[in-house]
């Protein structure tokens, strides 16, 4: 049996720019943190990708045996928060409850665990304050007309997270020239407040917090100071994460974080995903035309680090492959059925196990790890075409072995029949065919079959394996499955 080991596993550092050995601050315990949304809007499949390869890379802690306490935050107050409560005509606070509620909705239909922790930033403010006090007295923050902002040139090691020019930064943080601000870099950690906008009372005056400073607060008061991991999307390196960096380790004087995470951008046929182009993808929609672990299948296939493009035909790859998974556990569950069989090791799967958490030390390298599951898949199929009873133990194993490795992956967790009803009815809304209309060509065939009238029998499978419906005639009737 493979014994796993819980101190090899090799991060890429985005501060360092390379792979480190992971060494945790606490023996055996992992404090991880990623940024969460800002609860103005359904998520889309960019919020996804981060949710999905931050949820493996716990389930792969977990699995190392790691005592893993995980935060991610909701921004429950925010200028597209007021914005949205405006347009809507309900106050900010119905505006965040009503997409929280959709964030979960979300969340749970993609599998994803729910961290140890979920603050949300209303609930912070006295925190948030204390903290901006605190570089108001180092001389790390300043007031301009009733705000608060950090100054950038009083600490040393700014864009060093980033690794960004002046003249790159200061394109990336989208500054307006004409802000009464004493470098255009620098960045408000409180907003005075604006007639009709929230507010909460402070020494320096009414206002709301700035964004970068409810990461700080959230995240050290969880997983304390410095904790082992910060995750998020590579479009929160600069300014998000660079400013978290400056402002918390100017406050305490400590280093922030250990190992910072980042995975790379979701972009639809090639085209960056953006409200502007029209080419947002709300993971409800997805969910309506696809079972959700294919979208999981599909971002696992690649590296977290590497930009995916969307694209029909790669959905459509990742739901074929998902489908093939599950039925080759069906095959050996039916085998299992017919004649209940005892496990013995298989040193075949074995090997293959090995080569699985090797790819997954390796910096999460799920794309590795999940060619693996697929071998073993061939492996399993392998065993069953030979019909040999004597192969039931190595069968049972391997059905196990793979079960075992999806689940760290965060799929095949439905029963067969129950993704297979499913993933028919999805099937059938993708090629606009309705059950009705499915039934009603079969009993057409098999009519035509009665009458001997085979070309017109063999015109409707034809005219239904086009659509992907495979017809199989049973002592128990015509049977259809979808084919892959």
């Amino acid at each position: 049996m493979i014994q796993i080991h819980a101190m090899d596993i090799n991060i890429f550092n985005t501060f360092t720019g390379r792979k480190e050995p992971f060494k945790t601050i606490h023996d055996n315990s992992v404090g991880l943190y990623v940024c969460g949304v800002t609860v103005y809007d359904h998520c889309h499949i960019g919020h996804a990708r981060s949710a999905i390869v931050f949820d493996v890379i716990v389930r792969y802690l977990l699995e190392k045996g790691y005592k893993v306490t995980s935060v991610k935050n909701f921004t429950d107050i925010d200028d597209k928060i007021i914005k949205r409560s405006v347009e809507e005509g309900i106050s900010w606070k119905e505006v965040s409850e009503k997409y929280i509620a959709s964030f979960y909705e979300d969340m749970d239909s993609l599998n994803i665990l729910r961290p140890t922790y979920e603050p949300r930033a209303t609930e912070h403010i006295d925190e948030m304050i204390g903290l901006v006090e605190t570089l108001l007295k180092n001389g790390n923050a300043y007031i301009m007309d009733g705000d608060v902002y950090f100054s950038v040139e009083s600490f040393k090691g700014y864009g060093e997270l980033s690794k960004r020019s002046l003249d790159e930064m200061l394109a990336g943080a989208r500054v307006d020239i004409n802000e009464k601000k004493k470098n255009p870099l620098d960045f408000a950690l409180w907003k005075s407040s604006k007639e009709g906008e929230p507010w909460w009372d402070a020494p320096f005056g009414r206002g709301r917090p700035g964004w970068h400073i409810e990461c700080s607060v959230m995240s050290t008061k969880y997983l304390g100071n410095p904790f082992d991991i910060h995750g998020g999307g590579k479009d929160l390196i600069f300014p998000h994460h660079e400013n978290e960096r400056a402002q918390t380790e100017a406050a305490t004087g400590k280093k922030f974080v250990n190992y910072w995470i980042h995975n790379g951008f979701v972009n639809i046929e090639k085209e960056k995903m953006s409200k502007s182009l029209g080419n947002i993808l709300l993971i409800k929609n997805f969910i309506r035309e696809y079972h959700p672990e294919a979208l999981r299948l599909f971002f696992l296939s690649n590296h977290y680090r590497s930009p995916v493009d969307y694209n029909e035909k790669s959905i459509d790859d990742s739901n074929s492959a998902l489908y093939r998974l599950y039925h080759t556990i069906e095959r050996a569950d039916e085998l299992e059925r017919q004649k209940k069989t005892e496990q013995m090791v298989f040193s075949e799967a074995d090997d293959v196990k090995q080569r699985f958490y090797e790819a997954m030390d390796d910096d999460f390298n799920t794309a590795l790890a999940l060619s693996c599951i697929f071998e073993l898949s061939r492996i399993l199929n392998r065993l069953i075409d030979i019909q040999d009873e004597g192969n039931l133990p190595f069968i049972a194993y391997t059905k196990s072995t793979i079960l075992h490795l999806c689940h760290i992956l965060g799929i095949l967790n439905d029963e067969w029949h129950i993704y297979d009803e499913h993933e028919k009815t999805r099937h059938l809304t993708r090629t606009n065919l309705s059950l009705s209309d499915l039934n009603r060509a079969i009993e057409e065939r098999a009519e035509a079959r009665k009458n001997r009238d085979f070309k017109r029998a063999d015109s409707i499978r034809e005219m239904l394996l086009s659509k992907g419906i495979l017809l199989q005639d049973t002592p128990r009737g015509t049977e259809w499955r979808i084919k892959k």
